[in-house]
């Protein structure tokens, strides 16, 4: 090891002798991550996520649980970075500012190698995205393409006026954008463009919004059963076949969309070729290719993705300054965004003559395949033969669409508004 193991023991002080505050904020956090992994065990929040998550979190805050705030810095400065950087945590030091550091941060502990080289230049988001491609089954938002992109534009309204808010707040426009991401309910997006527009929130931004998007999967249920009443979430739609698109058609939709959205946003062009190589990969028939990235690089990624996640959310990140408005601001967008997606759906309802279910609309929020489950979750409750898992699907992949174009407008424009 490159220190000595001593060296963090000195600067242990007893219980008594720690700030309370600091005290408390740790002790919640570990009992935050331990309630994540039993929530993810329990299916009440995505497994996938909030097990690693948690796990880490829990880990990385007893680590230093007795250690005062300032000693905690000294000593996570000497364990995890050089004087200049960033101090991280005892896992990783996150944000690397000297290249001619990189060697030394090598040195930094096991995470650090898969922070550097994946998670702090975006790779990881583009890996989970390529893999969410090979997941998504276009035909779904083919079969009704203007119905499946209606609702996932209402279901962007925490993206867009959670940006305003954020201005009123006094954040820059590129935290502001950064943080009004967190609306689409889309993870690699949020870290994409908080790493472009504010790479000095991107740490505990990232870690919010993932922390949030649970709430999708446990708070959206809530929102449904108050704005939607049990008879409308009844409606059973009318049949419909299954998508008849071919896989050629659906392979020249990824092609064709692609490279519209990367002459327009070529900013974000990384995200959009990630998600469309997946959709290709798997609409080509290459299945070796969609077995590996559908399967390892995608559950690989999501596992290392919620790892980290959850050691950087040491006490000290949680109460650096401007993270309560993330907190605030975050729920403000993704319930914004569950907003107008079910009041799309009464749009739709009284269009069609009263015969669309208008909890369709949140599934136009784009965690995929989630907010679909909520809403089929919510309507078999009621009338278990109504089946909208179809019509939700469509918004959702759309959703994802609809959030990375939103994703692609903000990283383009907003660098050049502030020049």
């Amino acid at each position: 090891m490159h220190y000595n193991i001593l060296e963090i023991f000195q600067g242990v002080n007893t219980l008594l002798s720690s700030s309370p505050l600091m005290l408390t904020v740790r002790l919640g956090l570990i009992a935050l991550g331990m309630l994540l992994v039993y929530l993810g065990k329990k299916g009440v929040l995505e497994p996938l996520l909030m097990v690693p998550m948690g796990l880490g979190m829990s880990a990385v805050n007893a680590a230093v649980l007795f250690l005062d705030p300032e000693t905690a810095r000294n000593v996570l400065s000497t364990v995890a970075a050089p004087p200049t950087q960033v101090p991280g945590t005892l896992f990783v030091a996150p944000l690397v500012e000297k290249t001619e550091s990189l060697m030394y941060l090598m040195q930094v502990d096991f995470l650090q190698p898969i922070y550097t080289f994946a998670f702090s230049n975006g790779l990881i988001a583009c890996f989970v995205f390529m893999g969410i491609g090979v997941l998504l089954d276009v035909g779904y938002m083919l079969q009704r393409p203007f119905q499946s992109m209606f609702l996932a534009l209402c279901a962007e309204l925490g993206t867009v006026v959670t940006y305003p808010i954020a201005m009123a707040l006094g954040m820059t426009s590129g935290e502001a954008a950064s943080v009004a991401m967190v609306g689409g309910a889309d993870g690699p997006m949020v870290l994409y463009t908080s790493l472009k527009l504010a790479p000095h929130l991107f740490v505990p931004i990232t870690v919010v919004a993932y922390l949030y998007l649970g709430l999708t999967y446990g708070g959206y249920p809530y929102l449904i059963k108050l704005l939607v009443p049990a008879k409308l979430r009844a409606i059973k739609p009318v049949p419909e076949p299954a998508p008849t698109a071919t896989a050629g058609e659906k392979l020249a939709f990824a092609v064709i969309l692609n490279t519209v959205l990367c002459f327009l946003f070529p900013v974000a062009a990384p995200l959009f070729i990630s998600l469309f190589l997946g959709v290709a990969i798997k609409e080509a028939g290459l299945t070796h290719f969609s077995d590996f990235v559908g399967g390892p690089l995608l559950y690989g990624s999501t596992l290392f993705l919620g790892f980290l996640l959850g050691v950087l959310c040491e006490a000290n990140t949680i109460l650096s300054q401007g993270v309560w408005k993330l907190l605030i601001l975050g729920v403000v967008a993704l319930l914004l965004s569950g907003i107008g997606g079910i009041l799309g759906g009464y749009v739709l309802y009284y269009l069609t003559g009263k015969k669309y279910n208008p909890v369709v609309g949140i599934a136009g929020v784009s965690c995929v395949p989630t907010c679909a489950k909520v809403a089929q979750k919510m309507v078999s409750k009621e009338n278990p033969a109504a089946i909208i898992l179809p019509q939700a699907l469509g918004a959702c992949i759309s959703g994802v669409i609809t959030t990375a174009i939103l994703c692609g407008v903000y990283t383009a424009v907003i660098p050049l508004l502030a020049k």
